[in-house]
């Protein structure tokens, strides 16, 4: 812990990376010295060959650790072993010439209008706080493509109705402000108005049955049990939600750069994943638009 403390440290306060991803390297780099100790007997992270790197993925491949969440520990590695070469700790990443393990694409299915309408129509019928916070849920991430972090931490001070604009934290401490739509400006009146009952102290916008601040467990939890009831599809969670906003958003004309802002993403190249999902409503728009297609009449 000599070596990984100072960087779990950098990455914590000069990356401003979360809670969640800092976890996710102490656990890499702790599974990855155990089985240096215990097959090589090394007990120094500095003392690595790209060998001794290779035996350990040929181990979580005998696991059958999955060639992404494997690359996910390697790009670990490789960020510790640049931070001890910025700090002249080392001289060479024994990582440098590796190469990532071949993953099939994974594509992710938007929800559908329909099947949105569907879930936002239940949880109308339903009556009380819960319900009325699980709508502004799933309005909020539709209307708006934040991401599950930023949504549990909104505060009330975030929400400028009068500018209808809400203000959201997104990674690495980036703000950005985000236009909000007038029903969704009544779901969120009707939810504060609600709210009153349950806090009044909690500055969060989003909270528990007790009063206390939401978390993330409970998001996925809510998102995937009330589409589960509307949609056949694999994957059901905020992100899918956010995936069909961009790409509705997309289907309706909006421009990449306009969708890259309101996603909060730092450059193109991530906004145009989403134009995937789009490429149906392209093909249906050049049959109907190309003058040799055999639709045109």
């Amino acid at each position: 812990m000599q070596l990984i403390h100072p960087f779990l440290e950098y990455l914590t306060l000069e990356k401003k990376y979360s809670r969640h991803t800092i976890v996710s390297y102490q656990n890499d780099l702790g599974a990855f010295s155990k089985f240096l100790k215990e097959e090589y007997e090394v007990t120094s992270l500095k003392e690595v060959s790209y060998t001794q790197v290779r035996s350990w993925i040929v181990l979580l491949v005998s696991e059958e650790i999955s060639n992404r969440t494997i690359n996910r520990k390697m790009s670990s590695l490789k960020s510790f072993y640049k931070f001890l070469i910025k700090t002249k700790q080392i001289t060479e990443n024994p990582l440098q010439k590796h190469k990532s393990l071949k993953v099939p694409k994974r594509v992710n299915v938007p929800f559908n209008e329909k099947e949105i309408t569907e879930v936002l129509l239940n949880l109308e019928l339903e009556k009380g706080f819960v319900p009325q916070r699980n709508k502004l849920m799933v309005e909020l991430f539709y209307a708006t493509g934040i991401r599950r972090n930023e949504l549990i931490n909104i505060k009330i001070a975030d929400v400028d109705l009068k500018q209808d604009m809400i203000k959201v934290l997104g990674k690495r401490d980036k703000e950005r402000y985000i236009p909000l739509l007038k029903i969704l400006q009544n779901t969120i009146k009707e939810y504060i108005e609600i709210r009153k009952e349950v806090s009044q102290d909690n500055e969060y916008l989003f909270i528990t049955e007790k009063g206390n601040k939401l978390y993330g467990t409970l998001v996925y939890r809510v998102i995937n049990d009330y589409f589960s009831r509307v949609s056949s599809k694999v994957k059901k969670s905020p992100h899918i939600l956010r995936h069909a906003f961009a790409t509705h958003l997309i289907n309706e004309g909006a421009d990449l750069n306009s969708v890259k802002e309101l996603l909060g993403h730092a450059s193109l190249a991530s906004t145009q994943v989403y134009t995937n999902s789009s490429l149906k409503e392209l093909k249906n728009v050049y049959n109907r638009a190309h003058p040799r297609s055999s639709t045109k009449k």
